[in-house]
């Protein structure tokens, strides 16, 4: 035993980017460097409906989203940017819009001053500025228009948007390599060679590196992974990370939890995003939240209170473990737009909503407030523990109501006003 070395304690590598800020009005979201890693969501709206726009924008912010990407394709939809910021505005809803251009980016932002104001950043995708001369004259319109407003841009590069001449260029050079190499090769290449290049060129035209970020994004897991671990070496601009097009319900959320999960262990990524497709009436915040829980997961953010939760077994003999823990996530969940300014700190609760006797009491000790409901052949009795003690016992058919008003006062008496006064008055 004396011999043993101790298990280093797991966790993310620090992150060694470049940190820039993005904002509108007295809002200011720190990216890169020491700041944390921020979520990022994008609406599904048309930017046109600037009500309606401006509701999905609140319902992701208040989801847990820090930047909130719009379409903006058209002059109508340029027209309407400012509309949707002074309804936001109006809501209280203070979150950065980024402005997603393709195509006619350049005339957009030059016809729509008050659309390029009322931004607080611009992506960029290299692949789709134009071809040939155009290209450069209109990236070039693109990034003066950032430095005469003073706003930040994402160099976005997309495998499936990829400047096809670079890509023509780096195949060409690759057929006289004496060893060459495989055609996925020489993709990752394209895309970190646009990304890369096309900021210099921004550098260059006397844009900030602080105001650049970058993103290449690609629809398979390891493709993802060996391209960041590439581009991180290569820059140390922000890296925005997103498995695009990454698919629906369980595929998407877990091909993207995979992809962003390693890149982050490793302390790569600046943002992220999860490009989830909506399953038929699925909310559009449910990006966010797996984003969140992403985060939450590895260590690297808190969101909301955590529920620990049995997977149920044979012991088990009921679902009421399974409706009271969803019971009281759904809650806590709803309550934090609220709780976040009222019970600072309660982010970090760890609640245990457990099934039987075997790992109930355990896990209880182990959270911050926790039940252990009766499994197969045990007394008709939950025990409630409150910071690793065991506090009191439920009974009867309103266990789940009991204990959610017993989580309830838990916060109020250990993150409300009265709390905070008392541990200000303790550190005078």
């Amino acid at each position: 035993m004396d011999n043993l070395k101790p298990i280093p304690v797991g966790e993310a590598q620090p992150r060694r980017s470049r940190q820039s800020t993005v904002r509108w009005g007295d809002r200011v979201v720190t990216v890169g460097g020491a700041a944390p890693v921020r979520v990022q969501s994008m609406t599904n709206t048309d930017t046109v409906d600037a009500i309606g726009t401006a509701i999905q924008v609140k319902e992701l912010a208040l989801a847990g989203s820090e930047l909130v990407r719009i379409t903006v394709n058209t002059p109508e939809a340029a027209q309407a940017v400012p509309h949707v910021r002074d309804q936001l505005d109006r809501m209280g809803i203070d979150v950065p819009l980024i402005g997603d251009f393709h195509y006619n980016g350049h005339r957009l932002l030059s016809d729509f001053p008050d659309c390029a104001r009322a931004l607080s950043k611009y992506r960029i995708n290299p692949g789709n500025v134009g071809k040939g001369l155009k290209r450069d004259r209109q990236f070039g319109q693109m990034i003066e228009a950032a430095m005469k407003w003073d706003k930040p841009v994402r160099i976005g590069v997309n495998w499936g948007s990829l400047d096809q001449e670079l890509l023509a260029d780096l195949m060409d050079q690759n057929s006289r390599r004496s060893e060459p190499w495989e055609a996925r090769q020489v993709m990752y290449e394209a895309l970190i060679s646009s990304a890369i290049g096309s900021a210099q060129r921004a550098q260059d035209m006397g844009l900030n590196g602080d105001q650049i970020m970058l993103s290449c994004k690609v629809s398979g897991v390891q493709d993802l992974i060996a391209v960041y671990r590439e581009l991180a070496r290569r820059c140390d601009y922000a890296l925005h990370l997103g498995l695009t097009e990454a698919g629906m319900a369980t595929k998407g959320t877990v091909a993207s939890t995979a992809a962003l999960s390693v890149l982050l262990q490793e302390g790569i990524g600046d943002t992220i995003r999860v490009s989830l497709t909506p399953q038929p009436g699925e909310a559009r915040t449910q990006e966010v939240v797996i984003a969140t829980e992403i985060l939450q997961a590895m260590g690297l953010r808190k969101f909301v209170p955590s529920v620990t939760a049995c997977p149920g077994c044979g012991r088990t003999t009921s679902v009421t473990f399974q409706e009271l823990a969803k019971q009281i996530d759904d809650f806590l969940r709803a309550q934090m737009p609220v709780w976040r300014a009222r019970y600072p700190g309660v982010e970090s609760l760890k609640v245990a909503v457990m099934g039987c006797i075997v790992n109930g009491p355990g896990e209880s000790k182990h959270a911050d407030i926790g039940i252990s409901l009766p499994g197969t052949g045990e007394a008709p009795a939950a025990p409630v523990f409150i910071d690793g003690e065991k506090r009191l016992t439920l009974r009867g058919e309103s266990i789940a109501h009991e204990f959610q008003d017993i989580v309830e006062r838990y916060i109020e008496n250990r993150f409300g006003a009265s709390a905070a006064a008392a541990m200000t008055e303790q550190q005078a």
